[in-house]
């Protein structure tokens, strides 16, 4: 693609997303004030003077912040936008403070007399876009917040330096509205939207029902919350992605239109078509302009618009037909239903269909989706570059825009991962790439709240123009920061972190935790690891050395928790191995001996210590959901909604631990107890010299897995204990099994 035509895609994209007046810079900069009230408080926040000016950028055309002032004077921060002006902030605290706001860190102490920035330093990004969120965030992590989690989030966006991002709450009522208005009855309607907690896959098209239906005090819920999030989102100067029609439509339209052209796609993720087998309107047909025109004028007439929208097509589905003019005239119905309505409508487009079925997705397949679109007016999201990049072999998406982002978590699952080397190099190597058309990065996790070392290093490359030129030093500093102290062996264990969990390369990397601990019980489940689990034993004791100097800190005794956690995640795979070991040779005592460790002992200890942390209690979780509720029969749906999603995904156990998470209660009442069955079924396979039948065992369990899911046992959300007491409690008994291999 040649300069002069990628620099009028960037233009037609820059009339979409930027604005302008003095209005917008001073109610931008007062947006930014608010949020350094909230970070550190009204008296250290009258040290800071804030500023919105976008002559700042006048040169480059791109966010740019400048910091100067501090010592004796205050800190000055002046931002080309709200969110320029709040990463400038971030830098401030970061590189002069010594301190970074983080999911489990969300406030800041510091000094009276701030430090001084010697020299004025202005920063401009590379990148046009700051992109955050992937479609299922909002059910992994997002479905049950209030709006002072909303209000913390947006505050982690805007100090990252995130400016585009998904605002997609609230749009189940307006598709409500506009159903009712073509005819279809309530109970038809209320039939086909999912429960909460799989809204995300409802909306791309991969489900309906399951779960469901959702409640009028839910509408009425989620579209007073998107409001409050689009005018802080809006306040700070990013531009939210609303959604758009992409073509799925309830079965009851043939009932209501009954020449319409419709399609049954097949089914979903084990599901049956009772559940998914979506309906997809046929582009040609005039029904299908219409439902996507009344959708879109519905919704920005109740939320305004920004003109860039989100809708996926064919996301993990096999389109009816390969026919390069099919997909063509497919994808132009979406992005015409759009612009009938916002002619400077941009779509933004989820990747991951051309990385998730490659056999299908040939070079003429993808040329037709991205080329039914005006060039500019499609974004495509590189969704999971750091591994698997789209855009180095379909030509830079042929030359529409697109944004390099690093998906790294699946499912919302506990465990350390991370693929830093890559992460790191990746977006300067697409920016370089022959005729390269990326304008920005992303954030695109599945779920949120985990490994917070990755998203600080993912977020500073927003607006780096190069690699991090040593990340074991960037990491000695990110653990000073993150204790406010330099303690050589808490950065020693980070390094450690850096050589093996954080350092996963090639194109099978993905951060989805298999582990045993968190899978259903089987002889055949894998236990192989990318790294030396000793590099994560050793972190584990470095941390363990520093715990009585940094006993108050909440970052410390977070992450002494999350180490523990993961090498007792590594001690069960150890103890599993033994135990299939003994069962192979048919040895009874030492599986009776491995087993009992394993299944009443270690996993006790490990729910114990969860319990010892908020963020760790499925009590937390389930009282997020409970929360949302008007009536205790809503708040037990959406609890019962919430355990499903943990665990057995659907009614069958259909995408089964997919979400796994490590969690006080769900260790003690669901993991535990499928290991203790695994290991009894073991050991009567020996007793009574008869094979170990996984097929039976997979029926006994499910009625053990479907009887959590269906309780109603209630879980407590107020922490219980010290965690570096149970932490030590844990290191010293198992710290022999894990570093000399004995059994102990």
């Amino acid at each position: 693609m040649e300069a002069a035509a990628l620099a009028a895609a960037l233009g037609l994209l820059l009339l979409a997303g930027a604005g302008g007046s003095a209005g917008d810079e001073a109610q931008e900069a007062a947006a930014v004030r608010a949020l350094v009230a909230r970070l550190l408080g009204p008296e250290l926040a009258a040290s800071f003077l804030v500023s919105v000016e976008r002559a700042l950028a006048a040169e480059s055309g791109l966010d740019t912040y400048s910091l100067s002032g501090g010592g004796a004077a205050p800190v000055r921060v002046r931002g080309s936008t709200g969110v320029a002006a709040a990463a400038g902030l971030h830098r401030y605290l970061r590189d002069f403070c010594g301190c970074q706001v983080t999911w489990s860190s969300p406030q800041l102490h510091l000094p009276r007399q701030l430090p001084e920035v010697p020299k004025e330093l202005t920063e401009a990004t590379p990148n046009r876009y700051r992109y955050y969120q992937n479609v299922c965030t909002q059910s992994y992590s997002f479905v049950w917040w209030d709006w002072a989690r909303w209000e913390q989030e947006i505050d982690w966006m805007a100090l990252n330096g995130i400016n585009l991002a998904l605002a997609w709450n609230g749009q189940e009522a307006i598709w409500q509205r506009v159903y009712l208005a073509l005819g279809l009855t309530q109970s038809e309607i209320s039939n086909y939207f999912t429960g909460p907690a799989f809204l995300a896959w409802e909306r791309m098209g991969n489900l309906h029902t399951w779960g469901g239906p959702l409640s009028s005090f839910w509408h009425v819920k989620q579209l007073h919350l998107q409001h409050q999030i689009l005018e802080r989102m809006r306040s700070f100067g990013m531009t939210p992605v609303l959604p758009a029609f992409a073509g799925h439509v309830p079965k009851a339209i043939t009932r209501v239109f009954p020449h319409a052209k419709v399609t049954q796609l097949g089914s979903w993720g084990h599901f049956n078509c009772s559940y998914s087998c979506s309906f997809l309107l046929a582009p040609e047909d005039p029904i299908f302009s219409i439902i996507g025109s009344l959708f879109l004028r519905e919704l920005t007439k109740e939320f305004g618009t920004n003109h860039i929208y989100g809708a996926d097509i064919f996301n993990e589905m096999q389109p009816p037909s390969s026919e390069p003019s099919y997909l063509a005239a497919a994808t132009a119905a979406v992005y015409e239903a759009m612009t009938t309505v916002d002619p400077h409508a941009v779509w933004l487009l989820q990747g991951w269909l051309f990385q998730h079925q490659p056999e299908f997705w040939g070079s003429a397949q993808i040329r037709a989706v991205l080329h039914a679109v005006p060039q500019g007016r499609l974004l495509v999201l590189d969704l999971f570059a750091e591994s698997q990049p789209v855009y180095l072999h379909t030509a830079s998406f042929y030359g529409q825009p697109f944004i390099w982002c690093m998906l790294h978590n699946f499912g919302g699952n506990h465990g350390l991962f991370g693929a830093l080397e890559a992460v790191n190099r990746g977006p300067k190597s697409a920016r370089l790439f022959p005729n390269s058309t990326m304008v920005g990065t992303g954030i695109v996790p599945e779920g949120i709240g985990q490994n917070e070392v990755v998203y600080a290093l993912m977020a500073e490359l927003g607006w780096r123009k190069d690699p991090v030129p040593n990340l074991e030093a960037w990491v000695t500093s990110f653990a000073d920061r993150r204790y406010r102290v330099d303690q050589p062996n808490a950065e020693a264990a980070w390094r450690l972190l850096l050589r093996s969990v954080y350092n996963c390369s090639g194109e099978g990397c993905r951060g989805h935790n298999h582990s045993p601990l968190v899978r259903r019980p089987s002889l055949r489940l894998n236990t192989t690891v990318w790294y030396n689990r000793s590099d994560v034993f050793e972190a584990w004791r470095l941390l363990m050395t520093v715990a009585p100097s940094l006993a108050t800190s909440p970052a410390f005794r977070y992450d002494l928790l999350d180490i523990t956690r993961q090498a007792v995640q590594e001690l069960v795979s150890l103890y599993f191995e033994d135990a299939r070991t003994a069962y192979l040779k048919h040895e009874s005592l030492p599986l009776f001996r491995v087993g009992g460790i394993l299944a009443n002992e270690l996993l006790p200890a490990l729910d114990e210590l969860l319990a010892s942390d908020s963020r760790f209690m499925l009590g937390s979780w389930l009282e997020q959901a409970r929360a949302m509720a008007g009536s205790e029969a809503e708040a037990y749906f959406y609890e019962q909604n919430s355990r499903y999603q943990l665990t057995l995904w659907g009614p069958e156990g259909n995408i089964l631990d997919y979400a796994n998470k490590q969690l006080s209660g769900l260790v003690a009442d669901y993991y535990q107890p499928r290991w203790r069955l695994f290991l009894e079924n073991l050991m009567t396979s020996l007793d009574q010299g008869i094979p170990f039948q996984q097929h039976t065992f997979d029926q006994k369990v499910f009625q053990l897995e479907q009887a959590f899911v269906l309780s109603k046992k209630r879980y407590s959300s107020q922490p219980k204990g010290d965690t570096i007491d149970l932490a030590q409690k844990i290191f010293l008994k198992y710290s022999p099994r894990a570093f000399t291999g004995s059994l102990g």
